[in-house]
Order: C-alpha cells, then structure tokens, then sequence
C-alpha cells in the first residue's frame, strides 16, 4: 500500500538515503538539499510539505510539495519565478529510489499528493504545477498521463506543467 509519511526525525535517514540512477541525478535535487530548502521556508509567505513516499513500511521515494513557491525566488533575486508559483500549490520535489522505479510508485505519489493539496493547507488555490527537464521524456510522459498541462512557462531550463485543481 503506497502512502505519504512527513519527513520527521525518526524517518529523516531513511529519506536522505535514497538514491536514483547516476543517469539521472541531473533530474533531480539531493533528498538533503530539498529537505534544506523546505526548512528555509519557515518565516516566509511560502509553504513546504516533505513526505516520504512508502510501500507499506519501507520509503520508496521522496516527494515535496510546496505553496507561493514565487516568495523564495524573490528573496533570493537572481532567476524569475514563473508566474504559476504565485499563491498555487507545487510538487516542488519527486524522486523514487533507483531499486523501485518502474513499481508505478511516482504516480500513486502524484495522486496523493493531489488528494494532500485538496485539503488546502494553505488554503484554496486554483493550479498544482511542476516542472522537469526536456529530456525527462518518462517524467513527461507521466505527468501529461496525470493531466498536467505544459503553459509556455519555463523554471530556468526546465519545462513548466499545470493541473488546474
């Protein structure tokens, strides 16, 4: 049974040690690096959810979703958020350890991760976006089989994709 679990300090180990394929860690941030950048937000307009990604007991993934991502790229002034990222949800982050891709295990994330952000925790919204490398043609792929739609936006060199909620 997939299911999301918060990032805490009794799975945090687990969660950085995951690992995907040489060829395409230029897909995706270090579990540790996201994990930084969620504890960033704290004290800002923007919102960051850490979860591991489970089958039954054992992590199989992480996954991040984030809210008014825009407010970092501000603070931080040198690369302009797309416009999507203001006052919408996100799923900043999306990884499956190397051993279980190919299990389906990123889109049953993707799904929950959806069900999590129509809760609105951070209050109502109308778009979930992400973005991906135009070489990423798997994640592509799954994400339009999910419904998410390119709008012309770019995140630096990755390709921007939305789901209206």
């Amino acid at each position: 049974m997939i299911h999301l679990e918060k990032v805490d300090y009794k799975n945090l180990w687990d969660i950085i040690d995951l690992k995907v394929f040489k060829s395409q860690k230029s897909f995706v941030a270090s579990n540790t690096g996201s994990i930084l950048e969620a504890y960033t937000t704290q004290g800002t307009d923007a919102f960051a959810f850490p979860f591991g990604i489970y089958n039954d007991e054992k992590p199989v993934g992480f996954l991040m979703i984030g809210f008014n991502e825009a407010v970092l790229y501000d603070a931080y002034g040198d690369i302009e958020a797309p416009d999507i990222l203001r006052n919408n949800y996100s799923i900043w982050r999306l990884m499956i350890d190397k051993r279980y891709q190919g299990r389906g295990y990123g889109r049953e994330a993707i799904k929950l991760a959806l069900e999590f952000i129509r809760t609105w925790p951070c209050g109502k919204a109308d778009y979930c976006s992400l973005s991906y490398e135009p070489e990423n043609e798997v994640a592509a792929k799954l994400y339009h089989s999910l419904g998410f739609e390119e709008n012309g936006e770019m995140d630096g060199d990755e390709i921007v994709a939305v789901l209206k909620l």
